[in-house]
């Protein structure tokens, strides 16, 4: 790591710093990275994180009631697995908390600087390095990697009102948990994942709670259950159980793959299963009817909850089940232009997902932006690399979600394949990398091609997983594994290095101890 001064039009001279790899988010992507590049003994890298900790979505997400509705077990990083998980499905803090014990054991916290916002990267195609431009000074980076999740950016709805409001707004992704709702008369608008936890959280406190529902969510059965300390105990002693205890729960969530990507009409099971679960949990038809999604499941995420239809029972609570059409001062009016007088709006609404927020940073060799040069409709090489952005890498980029599984799973494998193009890149000694416009053209053919026989396109429904042009640019539709072997398996053919005049040559790592030593001469 080193600085520079440059001077400007004032003549000052203001430091720039430099980096060899510059990773931009702290949560389980940027960790997961960090971490594979300190296995390889490359040190040359510093990871920003905007918020005052480390943890990503698990740091900004802390609404009541917030935890993982994936197995614990499956749900953390398969090289360091947590012995002392409190519910086989685990809680916001201690996700958070272990989060910070990875950023301990892999020596991380060095690299990491908190309250540091990326603001504009640009590529400088003369100096093969990107230039950023952040809240706490400038860098230049010869690796720019966006490891900012798809769960970060808060998404509101575009209803009239909403900034006249004069009582108290708040996003789930932003709860303000310094604001009393006993007694108050709030509305929560939104049926996601989100307010599937808060508002059971929150029904017996406040005074009246108005929930919007645009349309209903399949909602399926929980078996979420306290983890013994018996069972951590063995867990501690006997890491080998733990491991088979994950590999379970990956098979369990793998299988569904059968019925969201290969053969939709198998979603039918597990349909009638949440359909009684319904039916055992709501025995007035009425409501029952307007708890009845239109739609086959699977096309939009399924929520696991035992709690939600118990909350909309409640005497206090009024399941509205039509879209919020407008805001006024104190009130909130639906599409039918009913009226309700309100202290508090909660947004349960959730985030820019298919359109990414970080594309509007990133310039590339053109000078436009990654969002110009998308046009709406996201494509990316595995999710991580993109033609005409040299030495640039995403975590969970388009069409690398999950509708049924594991995100830590992809982000693991996805980490393998950033930390095989530096590591091709330093060995070459070239000055870029970048995607193979034919590979990149050729693998979303084939996720298009797959995406057409899915429960995401022939299941009826318009979801957050389409982008604006009407794509599927999220959920990746196909095996796990299959991603995994295509992400790791490194594929010199995929990518051009391009060097200095007379050496360039296609990538391929050659020799690791070869990267290793020069990653550590390098920091």
């Amino acid at each position: 790591m080193r600085t520079a001064d440059t001077t400007n039009a004032e003549g000052t001279a203001p430091v720039v710093q430099h980096v060899r790899v510059l990773i931009a988010g702290g949560g389980f992507s940027g960790i997961a990275l960090g971490r594979a590049l300190k296995e390889s003994r490359f040190t040359d890298f510093l990871i920003l994180e905007r918020a005052p900790e480390a943890g990503g979505v698990w740091h900004l997400n802390t609404y009541p009631g917030c935890r993982c509705d994936v197995p614990s077990h499956l749900y953390s990083f398969s090289f360091a697995p947590n012995p002392d998980w409190s519910s086989t499905y685990s809680p916001q803090p201690e996700i958070q908390a272990y989060l910070g014990r990875c950023l301990d054991r892999f020596g991380l916290r060095p690299h990491l600087r908190t309250g540091v916002e990326v603001e504009e990267a640009r590529w400088d195609e003369g100096e093969k390095l990107w230039h950023v431009r952040t809240s706490a000074g400038r860098w230049t980076a010869q690796v720019l990697v966006s490891a900012v999740g798809p769960l970060t950016e808060p998404k509101l709805p575009d209803v009239p009102g909403i900034d006249r409001f004069r009582g108290k707004i708040m996003h789930s992704a932003r709860w303000d948990h310094d604001h009393d709702l006993t007694g108050e008369r709030v509305a929560s608008v939104g049926t996601g994942a989100s307010a599937i936890q808060y508002v059971p959280e929150i029904a017996d406190r406040v005074g009246s709670l108005y929930v919007f529902q645009r349309s209903a969510p399949w909602i399926t059965p929980h078996d979420r259950r306290a983890i013994t300390e018996a069972e951590r105990e063995r867990f501690r002693a006997r890491p080998r159980r733990q491991r088979a205890e994950r590999a379970k729960a990956y098979v369990a969530k793998e299988l569904l793959v059968l019925g969201f990507a290969k053969q939709p009409k198998l979603m039918r099971v597990i349909e009638s299963l949440a359909r009684r679960h319904l039916e055992r949990q709501v025995e007035d038809p009425s409501l029952r009817r307007a708890l009845t999604p239109d739609f086959a499941l699977g096309c939009k995420r399924v929520v696991p909850s035992n709690a939600w239809y118990p909350a909309l029972q409640k005497p206090n609570v009024t399941l509205v089940p039509r879209a919020l059409r407008e805001v006024r001062e104190h009130s909130v009016i639906d599409a039918d232009g009913v009226e309700r007088e309100v202290d508090t709006i909660i947004f349960g609404t959730g985030f820019h997902v298919s359109d990414i927020p970080f594309a509007d940073l990133v310039r590339g060799r053109d000078g436009e932006l990654l969002s110009t040069v998308w046009a709406g409709s996201p494509r990316a090489y595995l999710g991580v690399s993109v033609p005409g952005f040299p030495n640039f890498f995403m975590f969970l980029g388009p069409n690398s979600g999950l509708g049924h599984s594991s995100m830590v799973y992809m982000i693991e494998a996805q980490a393998q394949h950033v930390k095989n193009a530096v590591r091709a890149l330093d060995v070459s000694g070239s000055t870029s990398i970048e995607v193979d416009r034919q590979a990149h053209d050729a693998y979303n053919a084939d996720l298009d091609r797959k995406l057409a026989k899915t429960v995401w396109e022939l299941g009826g429904c318009r979801t957050f997983y389409q982008d604006a042009n009407g794509r599927n640019a999220t959920i990746y539709p196909d095996w796990t594994f299959t991603f995994r072997r295509q992400a790791v398996r490194w594929k010199p053919n995929a990518y051009h290095l391009g060097a200095e005049p007379g050496t360039a040559g296609r990538a391929g790592p050659r020799d690791t101890d070869r990267h290793s030593a020069t990653a550590a001469e390098a920091s």
